[in-house]
């Protein structure tokens, strides 16, 4: 008998132990950690760079173009949706594992805060400013978004905007610096024959641009460089087919801003090398670790982007990475790209403090890429900052006269920026211009993928350098031409030649674009002046030969290891199209130049409609794979400028 008690306790024993445990394994399935995935709309229309958090933690991620996202999260945990301008969602996880949010613009009476480049205002009127939605434009109708600055204030001189992991921050834009520079005028063939300049494959400008108007904020007029807007996107230029590195293509049709004028569109597309034939890499990340960085959009994102790019490196290729502060130190010596996770290692262990000594970084950076140096490899530093340096060499001319001494040796140079507030824009341009390098604004973690991971082989090696172009205009065809954007790639007639010049980088599968508009012979116009009649000096036209040419452009190169430029020449037939008949790229970058001029408040376009500009890349909205020209028409949309002067 005592032995059935004994059993009979033990099977009860066994049956509490196995209901504890499966309570236990029900409450961990309950706290376990799952993938959430969804996408985010207003109106029907995917909305990106939505700010998407865990509440309470310090997880946080945003939407792609196409409004997607990914999170984890656990069951219980509440999902924050915040997007400047729009009403905060928050929806509580629960067994689904996709959640889907439709944003709803907030039109509520609040105490407005207006931002302009010279600081805030501060306004009672409802938050709301006109803007024509892609869907709603076609039917003719225009709706009130909110004002992209919604955050209740105590201090006028405090400025808030979104951070990269969905919460807030006070900046002040007064201390972001900026190179100033004058509007390339119209000149005459009869007095400026040859107009001449260095390519420009750089884009952080229309990224900074994007920054701005997604925070709400007035575009400063310095922050813009047309080129730079153009030459973000991609266009459907041929592949080379000869042995020169890139292909050349033209196209002329009507100015859309200045009726009676022309526009000339000029473009190169480098030649798409295959990862496999590309040479390896010696890559030195120097990463800018002051206090100056420790804000979310900076270091954190930083890392983040760095990390998309180690995920492209081969075996063959080798990372350094160098850290600055008040001192230079080297934190990773040369690593084989096959060892990811002890690269990813190095980086997570960063961390931001201290003042920034940028010139003492640069000097270390250099020597390592030196030491390392991958002869006919791709051999290249990448300078990751907000670029407020201030101990050593700091002032642009130090930056300007150091590392025109660091590109002797033959190593390139990319510049990320990061950040806002501090942004010291000018000394970021002037290292890429004069250290055989490009430069990219990282704004979000969806441009760090575009720039690092899609754009990897253009980014980062080198098909051409020093390219420079110089076209003349045929004096019986153009009474005045000008040069859209380019205003400090500009170069001197004679430089063309002088191999001792420095110029733009072309990439693998780079595209680049410029842009004249041309005033025709026989045309009146206000911006045409007239020629000086010379005493001395008679200037006459070939007669009646060249008849049918508008003008020859001439491009120069050297291979990256190279020495000795190399001559192309183009002759540009005077055959134009009407707009309409021109092509989709045509018609979208011209759309861009036009927005970019707007934002400069240029005084040489006649027609600064936003809507106009908006259905002109609508018509030239093709080949978007990406949605990055669909994200421009809503930067349209959204323009800083409709926020000042509403009631």
């Amino acid at each position: 008998m005592k032995k059935l008690k004994i059993f009979s306790s033990g099977i009860a024993m066994l049956v509490l132990f196995a209901s504890f445990t499966s309570v236990k394994a029900i409450v961990a399935s309950v706290h376990a950690e799952k993938t959430i995935t969804g996408t985010v709309t207003e109106s029907g229309l995917p909305m990106p760079t939505v700010n998407v958090s865990v509440k309470g933690t310090t997880k946080a991620t945003q939407t792609d173009l196409n409004g997607k996202y990914t999170i984890k999260a656990r069951k219980g945990d509440i999902l924050q949706f915040r997007f400047v301008g729009f009403k905060d969602k928050e929806v509580k996880v629960g067994n689904a594992n996709v959640i889907n949010v439709a944003f709803e613009a907030d039109t509520q009476e609040l105490s407005e805060i207006v931002v302009t480049a010279n600081g805030i205002k501060r306004e009672k009127k409802s938050l709301g400013y006109a803007v024509a939605k892609a869907d709603d434009a076609r039917k003719g109708k225009e709706y009130l978004q909110a004002a992209p600055a919604r955050i209740y204030l105590e201090k006028d001189e405090e400025h808030v905007v979104p951070m990269y992991n969905g919460t807030f921050k006070s900046i002040d834009p007064n201390t972001e610096d900026y190179g100033s520079f004058i509007e390339n005028p119209f000149e005459a063939p009869k007095n400026a024959p040859l107009s001449t300049f260095s390519i420009d494959v750089d884009n952080a400008s229309y990224t900074n641009i994007r920054r701005f108007i997604n925070n709400g904020q007035e575009v400063p007029k310095d922050a813009v460089r047309v080129e730079e807007m153009v030459n973000f996107f991609k266009y459907q230029y041929p592949q080379p087919k000869d042995a020169h590195p890139f292909s050349i293509n033209t196209e002329y049709s009507q100015s859309p801003w200045n009726a009676k004028h022309q526009l000339l569109r000029i473009g190169l597309q480098g030649k798409n090398i295959p990862m496999d034939h590309l040479p390896a890499s010696n890559l030195v990340f120097l990463i800018d670790v002051s206090g100056s960085m420790s804000d979310d959009n900076k270091l954190p994102l930083l890392k983040q982007s760095m990390k998309i790019l180690v995920n492209e490196l081969r075996p063959q290729d080798k990372v350094a990475i160098v850290v600055y502060a008040g001192a230079a130190g080297l934190v990773l010596p040369p690593t084989s790209g096959a060892e990811k996770q002890t690269i990813i290692d190095a980086l997570e262990n960063l961390n931001a403090g201290g003042s920034t000594a940028g010139g003492a970084g640069i000097q270390l950076a250099y020597k390592v890429a030196q030491e390392n140096f991958i002869k006919e490899g791709n051999n290249r530093v990448i300078l990751a900052t907000d670029g407020d340096f201030n101990v050593g060499s700091s002032s642009n001319s130090d930056m300007e006269k150091l590392i025109e001494e660091k590109r002797k040796t033959g190593v390139f140079l990319t510049c990320l920026g990061y950040g806002m507030g501090n942004y010291k824009d000018s000394k970021m341009e002037i290292l890429a211009d004069k250290g055989n390098g490009n430069y990219a604004y990282i704004d979000n973690i969806q441009e760090a993928n575009r720039f690092l991971g899609k754009e990897f082989k253009g980014s980062m090696f080198a098909i051409a350098k020093d390219v420079k172009i110089q076209i003349e205009f045929n004096p019986k065809q153009v009474a005045a031409y000008r040069l859209i954007g380019y205003e400090n790639r500009k170069l001197r007639p004679e430089d063309f030649t002088n191999d001792k010049i420095d110029a733009g980088e072309l990439g693998s599968g780079h595209t680049v674009t410029a842009l004249y508009e041309i005033i025709p012979v026989g045309v009146k116009s206000e911006f045409l002046e007239s020629t000086p009649t010379l005493k001395y000096t008679k200037t006459e036209t070939t007669g009646s030969v060249y008849n049918d040419e508008l003008a020859t452009v001439k491009f120069r190169y050297k291979k990256p290891d190279g020495d000795k430029s190399v001559e192309m020449v183009n002759v540009i037939a005077n055959r134009t199209e009407s707009l309409p008949n021109a092509s989709a790229d045509f018609k979208f970058s011209a759309a861009v130049a036009w927005f970019g001029l707007k934002l400069r408040d240029s005084k040489l376009i006649g027609n600064k409609s936003s809507s106009d500009i908006k259905k002109l890349a609508q018509s030239g909205l093709a080949n978007d794979t990406d949605g990055y020209k669909a994200e421009f028409i809503r930067l349209i949309d959204g323009e800083a400028k409709k926020i000042i002067g509403m009631n």
